[in-house]
């Protein structure tokens, strides 16, 4: 009789879920567990806790939504606390397991912890599935991919490549192992409401999902996702993208079915052009890895000094640009912000302000909701300058943007009063 664990990550989820599935039909007692690590709960070099309560929320009402599915299938979720080795150290030693099924994650942390648990004795099986298409099916190896996102999108489309077919669901999941379980249980933290407009979970990702596609709100897409307030002028798919609440094949492949209905245009392209981008950042981790992540990126320009009398007063909405100020203030009070106002934002701290982007892409780190370790890393190296766009950094001309997004004061009017 062959027992596992299966460790959920950034996959909270049931549906097109390959990993779990696998898993599923692996072995004969499985353990579902989740991990809060107490390094996410420490403060960053920069002095702020690396998680926001926003995220917090959002996380743990989504591990309620996996606990109750599972639960609904015969099984549970353990969520423990500790550092990743020890917390399956005490598991071997408690239920003599050795074998853990998860995603794949590639990036630096994420790997090492993989790395860690391998070297430690731990069979480990990480399975890459958090993007639309599958590496396996691009026209080039992930180590060879284009630099320029243009011409990796011309080559996808050049192959016809639209999204990797999702799997479905187990229908029954292994039973737990035929031990007294209660010592290793940790319950979840009281659900609260943050009073934002998102609620985490798969099924509530599903029902936001379905309800774009009924109110045919692709159609506009195009026309509305740099505007600035309010649910409709974007897809709002990225909270529960982040967390794995849904796959972002299968948005794809209901986008598709969509498109089969009611016909492709330009909304429905750029819907799915977006979720590319998404895949474009995850993938160049395979190529460029740790480089990623240090403070002059791929570029040979050392990076701005950090001040932190100017990170607080770009942090707290107080730097007297009151389109940037707004920004800050809706980020801060409500865990989101629409993309448009999160490349204004990081322009004016990166060009305007002089200050250090990582300070900038930890700060989002910690007050994104939807918060993404590949597009978080890739779209401040972008605006930087310091990723792969070879026309190097991309600063906003702030008086443009609120003249073009603003007009009427009313983001403004709205966030500042």
């Amino acid at each position: 009789m062959t027992t596992a664990i299966y460790w959920f990550r950034n996959d909270l989820r049931l549906e097109d879920n390959p990993s779990f599935l696998q898993a599923c039909k692996s072995v004969d007692h499985l353990l579902p567990v989740y991990i809060h690590q107490p390094s996410l709960e420490q403060d960053t070099a920069w002095g702020f806790p690396r998680i926001g309560e926003h995220r917090k929320v959002f996380l743990d009402q989504s591990l309620q939504e996996l606990r109750s599915q599972l639960r609904d299938l015969g099984s549970d979720l353990f969520e423990m606390t500790g550092d990743v080795l020890d917390v399956f150290e005490k598991l071997k030693a408690l239920i003599d397991v050795d074998i853990i099924y998860c995603e794949q994650i590639h990036a630096p942390e994420e790997l090492e912890q993989v790395a860690l648990l391998s070297s430690a004795g731990f069979k480990t099986n990480p399975l890459w599935q958090s993007s639309m298409l599958d590496p396996l099916d691009l026209p080039f190896s992930l180590q060879e991919m284009p630099d320029v996102f243009t011409q990796f999108r011309q080559q996808v489309e050049k192959q016809k490549l639209r999204f990797a077919i999702p799997v479905h669901a187990p229908k029954s999941i292994p039973s737990l192992p035929a031990i007294e379980l209660t010592s290793i249980k940790v319950l979840g933290r009281n659900i609260l409401s943050s009073g934002n407009k998102f609620w985490g979970g798969e099924r509530s990702a599903h029902t936001h999902i379905q309800q774009y596609f009924e109110r045919r709100l692709p159609d506009t897409y195009k026309q509305t996702r740099n505007e600035l307030i309010g649910m409709n002028y974007s897809s709002k798919f990225s909270p529960w993208l982040a967390h794995g609440c849904c796959s972002a094949g299968s948005i794809a492949k209901k986008l598709a079915d969509y498109e089969f209905c009611y016909g492709a245009n330009d909304g429905t392209y750029w819907l799915w052009f977006e979720l590319l981008w998404r895949d474009y950042f995850r993938f160049l981790h395979f190529k460029y890895g740790k480089k990623l992540y240090c403070s002059q990126g791929l570029s040979k320009v050392p990076s701005n000094q950090f001040d932190s009398e100017k990170f607080y007063k770009w942090s707290s909405g107080n730097t007297g640009e009151s389109l940037v100020d707004a920004g800050m203030c809706e980020l801060k009070k409500t865990g989101y912000l629409s993309n448009r106002m999160r490349q204004v934002v990081a322009s004016y701290w990166i060009y305007d302000m002089k200050g250090d982007w990582q300070a900038g892409c930890a700060w989002f780190e910690s007050q994104l909701i939807d918060y993404d370790v590949y597009s978080n890393q890739g779209n401040w190296l972008y605006i930087a300058g310091k990723g792969t766009d070879p026309r190097g950094g991309r600063p906003f001309n702030v008086a443009k943007q609120t003249q073009d997004h603003d007009p009427d004061g009313i983001y403004r009017q709205m966030w500042l009063t």
